[in-house]
């Protein structure tokens, strides 16, 4: 079993209430191949909510606000999911401060990308889990 970024499934779950659709993933979701997770819902983060990046190890919506607790929640919710279903693989959004696998935004609110992982896809890689991002897919 995999997990998937619920925004990637077609859920309308990304900070601006959008989804990212990939079809790819959709099939794996309708198949039964596939769960779709948001980590920042599962943190506890709204829908649509202020854009936030990653800046060292922590994350900050463009405004400042410190939402690092949020991700971190995220990320242990995740974590139980993929635990509970014996996922050994996660197919996460690139770039995102919680699901980006290799890339990620700098925390500059400007689009440049540094190399790293978001919170979550580290947790998840900590604990075994193989993450790859959709571009990867």
């Amino acid at each position: 079993m995999k997990l998937v970024s619920a925004c990637l499934a077609g859920i309308k779950c990304k900070w601006d209430g959008e989804a990212k659709p990939c079809q790819k993933i959709i099939d794996l979701v309708k198949k039964g191949k596939a769960i779709p997770v948001c980590p920042e819902q599962l943190g506890g983060l709204t829908t649509p909510r202020k854009p936030a990046e990653k800046k060292g190890e922590q994350v900050f919506t463009n405004d400042g606000d410190d939402v690092t607790s949020y991700f971190k929640k995220g990320a242990e919710e995740t974590l139980r999911i993929a635990k509970l279903f014996n996922c050994d693989e996660a197919i996460l959004k690139q770039k995102s401060p919680s699901c980006g696998c290799g890339k990620i935004v700098d925390g500059s609110f400007t689009g440049n990308l540094i190399k790293g992982d978001g919170i979550t896809t580290k947790l998840l890689k900590e604990n075994g889990i193989k993450v790859i991002s959709e571009e990867d897919f």
